[in-house]
């Protein structure tokens, strides 16, 4: 044992190991990324603990890799460089909720639907959704945002202030619990998103929201894709409050309808969901049904009952693994852009018409109130030629959607997956990412490999 795993395993007794099962635990992706595996796998329980962890593997130039739920679809948390990987599993508690303030202070190993569950006799909950249970911090590190963000904001908006522990051990924190401030660079913003290259989170002071008095959600579809998203954009410019608006394209209604045992019509469809009080919602669907009737919408369901309205989602969320289930065997390149909302329909015509002409299947979904949409571009194990394929087809989403004046990712984040388009997004701009990652990290210890350049 090196005098750094030494160090460490007395640091951590038993919760520090080398095991090989639970090394290669931490070198899974949830798409197609692959890389090598840690040297080891910490499991702290305080931040003291990731202190004089990190201030071990500073003085031994060891990598630091944090990992959360292990959700990430761009291999942000694999061991590109081998060291050590962070497991925050053992972190997971709710600190302090504050309801007067409407704000709670979690630990970063926490999951969202953890914590929704220990405030549901709060009258608040968290509204930040990705679909994945994904854990607190690796949300915050990553920027997440979800299917509620057009009405609720994402991750940038709901964290107020942070714990973090810096590449040579230092605890900072930033942030107040304070509304808003004007107090400095606002190193709260710096850190979310950072993808753990500046420091790892140890404690997250987040905004609440109060949970709607009333809530009613609805599905329809539409003759063709320009419709359903011309209803977006008109439902948006009419200013209607939605909680949420997904889109799912035919080849996903299917995968969705085969694997949740639903029978939606295999046609572009809407979700819709709306919050607020009984007058306000009705009100709010009935200006959403006349919009949707202008586009040619057919097939409306409504759910108004909260058992109805989780099978829905249920179903939205599972579309993932309803598209692998839809082609046995296969793995998927699953990729994400943002682009303007006027340029939205633009986007999402000739990504589709892209995908038909290519010779795999690429199901598109989103959360088109934002500009934001996926595709899941279906691969077989081991076939160099269809991955080939599949990350033509991301990178040319990936140049449609700069050419149109948006962004390479709206949530899924840089990682790995998408280091390639940084220069093209950011120009000079990336250069400064860089001279910040050295600042706070001149050994380059802190998830080597990503977000910055190398």
């Amino acid at each position: 044992m090196t005098p750094a795993f030494a160090a460490l395993a007395a640091l951590l007794g038993d919760r520090f190991t080398t095991a090989d099962a639970i090394r290669a635990e931490h070198a899974q992706s949830e798409t197609h990324i692959a890389a090598g595996l840690p040297d080891a796998v910490a499991f702290p329980e305080t931040t003291a603990e990731v202190s004089a962890l990190l201030t071990i593997a500073h003085e031994h130039r060891l990598p630091v890799i944090g990992w959360g739920a292990g959700t990430s679809l761009e291999g942000h948390a694999l061991a590109v460089q081998g060291g050590i990987t962070v497991n925050f599993a053992r972190m997971a508690q709710v600190l302090e909720v504050r309801a007067e303030d409407m704000l709670v202070r979690v630990q970063p190993g926490l999951t969202r639907e953890a914590l929704n569950t220990e405030l549901r006799a709060t009258g608040l909950f968290f509204p930040v959704d990705p679909g994945a249970n994904a854990s607190l911090g690796g949300m915050a590190a990553t920027r997440a945002s979800g299917t509620t963000a057009v009405r609720y904001g994402t991750m940038r908006d709901a964290v107020l202030g942070l714990e973090a522990v810096l590449a040579d051990g230092t605890v900072i924190r930033t942030g107040t619990a304070a509304p808003k401030s004007a107090s400095g660079y606002d190193l709260t913003a710096l850190l979310v998103g950072s993808e753990g290259t500046l420091a790892l989170i140890t404690e997250l002071t987040l905004r609440l929201q109060g949970q709607p008095e009333a809530v009613s959600a609805a599905v329809c579809t539409f003759a063709d894709m320009a419709a359903a998203v011309d209803c977006v954009i008109e439902t948006i410019q009419s200013g209607i409050a939605m909680a949420r608006i997904e889109f799912l394209d035919p080849t996903a209604v299917a995968a969705c309808n085969a694997y949740a045992g639903q029978s939606l019509p295999e046609a572009p469809l809407l979700l819709v969901e709306f919050h607020g009080s009984p007058a306000a919602v009705a009100e709010q669907a009935q200006r959403f049904g006349e919009i949707a009737a202008g586009h040619g919408s057919t097939g409306f369901r409504w759910a108004d009952r909260a058992e109805d309205r989780a099978a829905l989602w249920k179903m939205r969320h599972a579309a993932y693994p309803a598209c692998l289930a839809a082609h046995p065997g296969a793995t998927a390149v699953v990729t994400d852009v943002c682009v303007p909302i006027s340029r939205l329909a633009e986007a999402v015509q000739e990504t589709r018409a892209e995908i038909a002409a290519s010779a795999i299947p690429g199901p598109i979904l989103g959360h088109v109130g934002d500009g934001n949409f996926h595709a899941i571009l279906l691969i077989a194990k081991d076939n160099p030629a269809e991955a080939a394929e599949a990350k033509r087809l991301a990178a040319n989403m990936a140049t449609r959607a700069l050419r149109l004046g948006g962004t390479v990712t709206g949530e899924h984040g840089i990682g790995l997956g998408k280091l390639a388009y940084m220069q093209a997004e950011h120009g000079a701009g990336w250069a400064v990412m860089g001279a910040v990652k050295r600042a706070l990290d001149p050994l380059g210890i802190l998830n080597p490999g990503k977000l910055v350049p190398q």
